[in-house]
This record gives structure tokens, sequence and C-alpha cells, in this order.
């Protein structure tokens, strides 16, 4: 199998659509097979109350993170892209003969951005929305093809999602995540792809470890183990210069990403001994509770956009509410 790998550009873009141009050009020549946009409109973030302090209980445990709305609504609404942008991004992959995805953060998202010309209709579903049925359904009547990150997600939901997609007649590809940025090595337990095989045939691995300390290494562990989808953030600025550039691949790591796919497996073997002698720290448990940081992450981001309601108030991705109702 030949690992399809997946060059995320998130919001490395900044809200420009000269960067994000530059971006592609970048990843195409270096090898991406899939570049990944988000089509996320700072409008759509909701405003909770607990997430404006974060919160801690008696005994001195934090319960809620503290991310207060107006803050984060600013420096969103720095970033949001157009309908027009995304046709940008649609043509522009295409031009340089790779194919285009995106993540659709709210539901009522979902008719214009899949109105647009996507080739063989694929779409990603992030971690958090692993679970949240109603979207998966809606999305399932737009797209044929779809990639679902499961960080974040217990593995009844995983199961459940799975039996989902399977009574919808989509092809789908599960990707392992551990929803920590950055994820350490012995944080990542890439052995979990080998239990998400039970449900699908595709299964891959989306990459939050740190590049200043780790480089693409966990990258090409799930490689090796035979990830049939890797995926990393990719960025063309210094790392300093945006939010998830601790997290991206540059240019040239990209290129060593492909370079190494293309090798026999003895020779992966050995490259990511020679690289990384410990890397089977990263193979952890199949099957494990989620982190203290996993589950607070899970309460704040899974929230943090929804779908305006008629009356008022948001609809969140996961409530079996029809949209447009109260």
């Amino acid at each position: 199998m030949n690992t399809k790998i997946i060059a995320e550009i998130c919001q490395n873009h900044g809200g420009s659509a000269e960067n994000l141009t530059n971006l592609i050009e970048a990843a195409a020549k270096n090898g991406a097979d899939i570049i990944k946009m988000q089509s996320i409109w700072s409008a759509d973030l909701t405003r909770r109350e607990r997430f404006q302090e974060g919160a801690v209980d008696p005994q001195g445990n934090q319960t809620a993170i503290r991310r207060p709305y107006e803050p984060e609504f600013e420096r969103l609404s720095k970033l949001d892209l157009t309908l027009e942008d995304h046709r940008l991004f649609i043509s522009e992959c295409e031009r340089h003969g790779v194919l285009p995805m995106t993540a659709i953060f709210a539901r009522h998202r979902i008719p214009e951005v899949a109105a647009l010309p996507w080739p063989e209709r694929w779409i990603k579903v992030p971690s958090y929305d692993c679970a949240s049925w109603p979207m998966l359904r809606e999305l399932a009547a737009n797209f044929d093809n779809f990639i679902i990150s499961t960080g974040a997600t217990h593995d009844e939901e995983i199961a459940a999602t799975a039996e989902l997609m399977k009574s919808m007649g989509k092809r789908f590809a599960f990707t392992h995540c551990v929803t920590s940025y950055p994820n350490s090595l012995d944080m990542c337990h890439l052995s979990r792809m080998e239990w998400l095989r039970s449900f699908t045939p595709e299964v891959g691995w989306s990459d939050h470890t740190k590049i200043a300390d780790n480089g693409i290494v966990a990258a090409k562990a799930a490689i090796l183990l035979g990830a049939a989808y890797v995926e990393r953030h990719f960025t063309i600025l210094p790392p300093e210069a945006t939010r998830d550039g601790p997290v991206s691949m540059t240019p040239a790591l990209l290129a060593d990403l492909v370079r190494y796919r293309s090798l026999p497996k003895e020779q992966q073997r050995a490259e990511l001994q020679a690289l990384q002698p410990d890397w089977q720290i990263m193979l952890g448990s199949p099957t494990r509770k989620m982190t203290r940081v996993e589950l607070l992450n899970r309460d704040y981001y899974r929230g943090r956009f929804a779908s305006p309601g008629r009356a008022g108030g948001w609809i969140y991705n996961w409530e079996e509410r029809r949209l447009g109702a109260a």
C-alpha cells in the first residue's frame, strides 16, 4: 500500500489568498497527494461562559480550559476565507495535479461548501465531529469519500460511526489522532491504527507532534506500520508566524516524507531505527482511555462552532435537531 500524504494547510494562510496559492504550489511540488483546507467562519464561533475564565474543582483539578470568546473571535475573523477563496483553492489544486479536500466545521455551511466543484467529492471530518451523527448524515448527502479523524472520541462512538457510514454505503477511512497540541512521542499510540482496522481497511495517522522536538519521526513510523493516509499540518512560514506553525512540516520535510514513503519496508525500518532508536515507544496501546488534556479539549472544541437556530441560540453538530428549527 502506498501511503497518501495529506498536507493540511489549516489556517497557515493567514487569511491571504496569495498565501493560500503559494501553500498549494509548495505542497504539490514537494509531493503531497491531497491538500486539505478548513472551511471555518468566525461567525460560527460560539460563546460559552464556562470557557471565559476556565474552571477548577475544589481539589485543584482543571475542569474547563480558559479560552475567552472575544480574543478568539478577533483572531479568527482575520483568517476567514470566502467561497471564492474556496473556488480558488479547488482550481489551484487541480492545476497542480493534487486532490483538494476540506473540513467543514458547522452544519449549516455544508450546502454552500458542497455546491463547489470538488473533484471526487472527498471530505475530511475533524476529530471533534467523529461522533456528530446528524452532521455525518448531512455530509453523506453531499460527499462520497470520507476521511474521519477519531481523536477525542470514545471507542463506542467510533464503533457507532463505523456502523453509520456502512449503513449509508460510504467509503470511509479512520485516522488515529491525539488531540493534544502538541503531543509527545510516548502519547502517539500508533498501534491504535490496528484497532481501527477492525472497522475499515483504510486507516491512518493525523500527526500533531512538535516539529522542533521530533521532526516527522511519528509520520515515518505510521508509514512503516502501513498507514493508508498520513496527515500533517504544512507551512511555508516560520514556525512562530502562525498558531499551527510549531506542528507544521515545511516543504523540505514534506519532500523527505515522500522520499521515505518510496523506500522498501526494510529500508524504512532501518532508517527509522537510526533516526529514533526507541521508536517503539510510539506504539502504545490499541485501546486506551483518553488523557485529561484530551477530555478537556473535547469539552471545548466539540462545541466551538455551531449553526444558528431559527429562534436564536445555537444548534450543535451532534444535536438531533433540523437546521432552521428552534
